[in-house]
């Protein structure tokens, strides 16, 4: 019997990626990657620097050409290989990227007099003109509904749902008022790619409805009209154009369409998977189980873990979501993350480019390993991007502390790694505050691949092993792990991850020494971590600079 194989597609912030992967045994035989051909790195911008959207087009010319690349890729790897042995397709998508479409589910971009309104777009994670909605919506559930906040960690974020499409009726009412409905991008690419956009047919997944939009059976999904029309009448009324009900990604919203076969070469009819967000299925990808805390590290950082469904879980503050079957069926997906890891260490090396052009991320590592904790003096905060955990506040801002004048670009740049390490800690603290054991810890990622600077310094902070997720590509391959299921290859997401996923046998383990200088620099940056980051804090800053230098200076000893 011929193998068979199944597709994963990743769409990241700048490009989507098609992954070919052998079901049997998590062989990757083919892949593509194309950038998103509008805006910036496929990245609508503007002169406020909070907006951030994208046109649905290159969604779905994203994964036309990078299915047909990856087929012939894979024609290329495998020996015999037909597309027809390609059983089913899975999505992961960003989020929460929303969209307003029309009552046949189309994207309201795609129509001449909407095509030049940013409104029109898809409003990308990383849009936080929302922060005003935001703050109004998490006001007003804590005064009358606060078991939605309970689930979410109790902030709403501007990166979320409704926080945009309340930003969009107050700024763009044009927008708002020709839209039928709002769809998230990971439910609209499998929609597209099985005909079933119109509202009738849309599925719609619990990972991105109940970790960003608050849905939740215990309170009959979204939240309610009632509530929806105390921030604007308009909203309410969305409330009954939204879907009822949410599916997890062991279930297919369809078959794919003859002209999406046609355009992709595939074959009709094959199953496409419950879309999800990106670093959910990333830990899917990466063997996620309980205990097991997978860092998907990128432009930003999202730190997964999943409890069993049939035991009590506490509401974990700053957490962005506890939902039942976000990650996989039969398990609360748990979901906290940073807005800034990799993009902070860019804006160092590419923006602020403190060694000209010359200088890049791989020389600013090499000459950062040389330099012991605590030997720069500095200190940094990992809010370039505001905080997407634990304080869920995208107002912060960064900050670097003991700069001198002999303070040299690599010091800073391993500050800016210890400060997202000194977060990564922090996240981890919250879970076990709360009942949540890490028993080990997988990364997976760019900057997990290639950078052992990052997570050296991520195993010394925390004084935990770093391990690596098998793949590269571990949100597609969690996408396929998706595929298998849906095209009846495994009975579940357990089996599925058993045969296709696995860990590198590279573990970075923690430095002793390095571990006691950095609990003694972590005790600092909790200090600017709540006196920046919370009204509570009472303490007094007077001292911190003296206490770096004076770790400093026995360093250097």
């Amino acid at each position: 019997m011929s193998a068979k194989y199944v597709i994963g597609l990743d769409y990241g912030t700048n490009s989507v990626r098609a992954l070919i992967v052998n079901v049997a045994n998590g062989r990757e035989v083919g892949t593509a990657v194309w950038g998103y051909e509008h805006g910036t790195q496929g990245v609508i911008l503007a002169r406020d620097p909070n907006l951030a959207r994208q046109h649905p087009a290159d969604y779905l010319k994203g994964a036309e050409l990078t299915i047909r690349q990856a087929l012939a890729e894979a024609g290329k790897t495998v020996r015999g290989f037909q597309p027809a042995q390609v059983i089913g397709i899975g999505v992961d998508t960003t989020g929460s990227t929303p969209l307003p479409v029309d009552k046949q589910g189309q994207p309201l971009a795609f129509q001449k007099k909407f095509a030049r309104n940013p409104a029109a777009l898809a409003w990308l994670w990383k849009d936080h003109t929302g922060v005003a909605e935001a703050a109004e919506i998490t006001a007003l559930a804590a005064k009358i509904r606060p078991q939605y906040l309970a689930k979410c960690g109790g902030t709403y974020s501007s990166e979320w749902f409704f926080s945009k499409i309340l930003r969009c009726l107050r700024t763009s009412p044009e927008v708002f008022n020709a839209a039928h409905s709002w769809v998230e991008l990971a439910d609209y690419v499998p929609a597209a790619l099985t005909g079933t956009e119109a509202p009738d047919k849309l599925t719609v997944g619990i990972c991105a409805a109940g970790h960003k939009a608050m849905f939740n059976a215990e309170w009959g999904g979204y939240p309610d009209a009632e509530f929806l029309s105390k921030l604007d009448p308009k909203l309410g009324a969305l409330r009954a154009r939204l879907q009822a009900k949410a599916a997890s990604i062991d279930q297919s919203v369809g078959g794919l369409t003859a002209d999406r076969a046609k355009r992709t070469g595939l074959s009709a009819g094959i199953p496409v998977a419950v879309g999800a967000f990106d670093a959910h299925l990333g830990g899917v990808g990466s063997g996620i189980a309980p205990g097991t805390l997978v860092k998907i590290i990128g432009t930003s950082t999202c730190d997964m873990m999943v409890a069993p469904a049939n035991a009590k879980l506490a509401d974990i503050p700053g957490l962005c979501g506890i939902v039942n079957g976000s990650i996989l069926p039969g398990f609360y997906g748990l979901e906290a993350g940073q807005s800034a890891v990799g993009d902070l260490f860019n804006w160092w090396v590419n923006y602020i480019q403190p060694g000209g052009k010359e200088m890049n991320h791989r020389l600013l590592d090499e000459a950062a390993l040389k330099i012991q904790p605590g030997e720069s003096g500095l200190l940094a905060l990992d809010w370039n991007n505001g905080n997407r955990t634990i304080l869920v506040d995208q107002r912060l801002t960064g900050l670097l502390v003991g700069q001198t004048l002999y303070t040299t670009p690599a010091e800073v740049y391993r500050a800016l790694v210890e400060a997202t390490a000194f977060g990564a800690l922090t996240i981890i603290n919250r879970l076990e505050e709360y009942g949540v054991k890490v028993k080990q810890v997988v990364n997976c990622g760019g900057i997990a691949e290639k950078s052992a600077l990052t997570m050296q310094i991520y195993a010394d902070v925390t004084g935990r092993p770093m391990m690596i997720s098998r793949s590269a590509q571990t949100c597609a391959l969690g996408s396929a792990v998706a595929a298998a299921v849906v095209a009846g290859a495994y009975p579940n997401c357990a089996a599925a991850q058993k045969k296709m996923t696995g860990l590198k046998p590279k573990v970075y383990r923690p430095n002793p020494r390095a571990h006691a200088v950095y609990k003694e620099l972590y005790t600092l940056y909790r200090e600017l971590h709540d006196a920046f980051g919370t009204t509570a804090w009472q303490g007094n800053l007077a001292g911190l600079m003296k206490r770096l230098l004076d770790i400093r200076s026995r360093v250097r000893k």
